[in-house]
């Protein structure tokens, strides 16, 4: 018996299949043992058929799917583009164009010798004219090398010799402050390799760097600018609200886990190798008085704080996945429908609660939380719904902080967010060979990040400190946000 998933198969005009009914299936059965082996043998074909050429297995990741038998989230089954919002400006928008730059360093007269169309050299000259301006690369630009020459005078007072510092370049370093604080931006914020680095600086600025000497002079640029990275962790520990989230990274080959904790003014990043509690002991030193917004990933319960917001759409998430892959027998959908009406509701009344007055708002978050109580105290079937229950049990007073305290977002993608330009990182420089390096990776990305969430270049500020570091021999206060 050979045929495709697709073929249709009838006896006596009933067509055998998932359309068929119980009096269809009954019928069936009256003509005899034969005709119902016959059936059994038909469908468990079919099941088999099925079974080989899907694609949905949970046994079989996204990466492993030939790119054709991917689903395509652009075009509906007829092959057409879904219905939407389309891409761009709403019609009547006046546009966005690049801004004329402040500063213009050369002038140029442009008039035509002769016609471009006929050849004619005599052209009427007239006084219309038009001005366009560009921006570009001088031919040849390249770093400039300074050499210093240093005095060392007697001082009459400290009976020695004394010597002016250089506040352009790092002590005992052949490279300047902006070599420095540039290469490691590009490569600790924006993920440039090292080779490209080289390359870069190597084909296009004339200078000859090489990866290992890029390495050390970040290093001694991270144990500068570590003063920064402790301020800023104190910073996100005072603040507000307090978002969390993780990943996974490798040092030396060794599975490690990068942390991320995100403030709207401050981001700072940890590896460590645990993914438990005691990475999050070793942040959370004492007690967070702000709101701790994360997933359900049980470390984050160690934390002692005043607040926590549970991300509402890894809830919803997981409904997604027991519906895709799990059992879905029994009350599943009813329990399904239930828990996202209810977070969906929520989210709205939290959505427009301007609109509503303080006794208002109070009374239908009252009847928000009553509903949940009312989910969780019933008894489900399906083992997803009280695997879910439990989860609803425990942290039952912690889904709907956002609508008590309404500055408090009910998701956490903003942590994700800010996690994302380290995953893109990981891709392309395949993480840290040692335990140095991932704390000069830790302290680099932190500043930087921070720097660009304060509306601060990264490199004119990490530069203006390294200046005053060179004279001084202290680090200055980390910028606040340049509004």
């Amino acid at each position: 018996m050979e045929f495709a998933s697709h073929d249709t198969i009838e006896i006596g005009g009933i067509v055998i299949g998932p359309g068929m009914t119980q009096e269809q299936a009954e019928t069936l059965y009256a003509r005899g043992k034969e005709t119902a082996v016959f059936v059994m043998m038909v469908l468990a074909k079919k099941l088999a058929v099925e079974t080989a050429t899907s694609t949905d297995a949970p046994a079989t990741p996204s990466s492993a799917k030939p790119p054709y038998e991917k689903e395509n989230k652009q075009a509906d089954k007829q092959g057409q583009k879904k219905s939407g919002k389309k891409p761009g400006a709403k019609p009547g928008h006046s546009g966005k164009h690049r801004e004329n730059p402040e500063r213009i360093d050369r002038h140029e007269q442009l008039r035509a010798k002769a016609c471009p169309d006929c050849g004619n050299k005599r052209l009427r000259r007239r006084q219309k004219k038009r001005k366009r301006i560009i921006v570009d690369l001088p031919e040849g630009f390249q770093a400039e090398t300074v050499e210093f020459t240093i005095f060392a005078d007697y001082c009459t007072r400290c009976k020695k010799e004394v010597e002016p510092k250089v506040a352009e370049a790092m002590p005992g370093c052949t490279l300047g402050n902006r070599i420095v604080a540039f290469s490691a931006w590009l490569h600790y914020s924006l993920g440039t390799t090292i080779g490209q680095l080289v390359s870069i600086f190597g084909f296009h600025i004339k200078t000859t760097i090489s990866e290992g000497g890029l390495v050390k002079i970040w290093h001694r640029l991270a144990a500068v600018l570590e003063p920064w990275y402790e301020q800023i962790k104190r910073e996100a520990l005072n603040s507000a609200v307090l978002h969390g989230d993780e990943t996974g990274w490798r040092v030396n080959g060794k599975t490690h886990w990068l942390w991320c904790f995100a403030s709207q003014d401050a981001t700072i990043y940890l590896i460590d190798r645990s993914r438990g509690s005691p990475a999050i002991a070793e942040f959370f030193t004492e007690f967070f008085n702000g709101v701790l917004v994360t997933d359900f990933w049980a470390a984050y319960n160690t934390v002692a704080c005043a607040w926590r917001q549970m991300c509402l759409v890894h809830l919803l998430r997981e409904l997604k996945k027991v519906d895709k892959y799990l059992d879905t027998s029994e009350d599943w959908d009813k329990f399904r429908k239930r828990l996202k009406r209810l977070v969906l509701d929520a989210i709205r009344l939290w959505q427009r609660r301007k609109e509503y007055s303080k006794e208002t708002y109070a009374s239908r978050q009252s009847r928000i939380i009553g509903r949940l109580d009312t989910l969780i105290a019933d008894d489900w079937a399906n083992k997803n719904a009280t695997r879910l229950v439990k989860r609803l049990r425990k942290y039952h007073d912690h889904l709907f902080t956002f609508l008590e305290l309404p500055y408090v977002p009910f998701e956490n993608n903003f942590a994700e967010r800010e996690i994302r330009p380290a995953v893109i990182m990981r891709k392309n420089s395949y993480c840290n060979r040692s335990d140095k390096g991932a704390d000069t990776q830790a302290i680099l990305m932190t500043v930087f990040r921070t720097l660009k969430q304060r509306n601060l270049n990264p490199v004119d500020s990490v530069v203006q400190a390294l200046r005053q570091y060179n004279l001084t021999g202290n680090l200055p206060p980390l910028p606040s946000k340049n509004t």
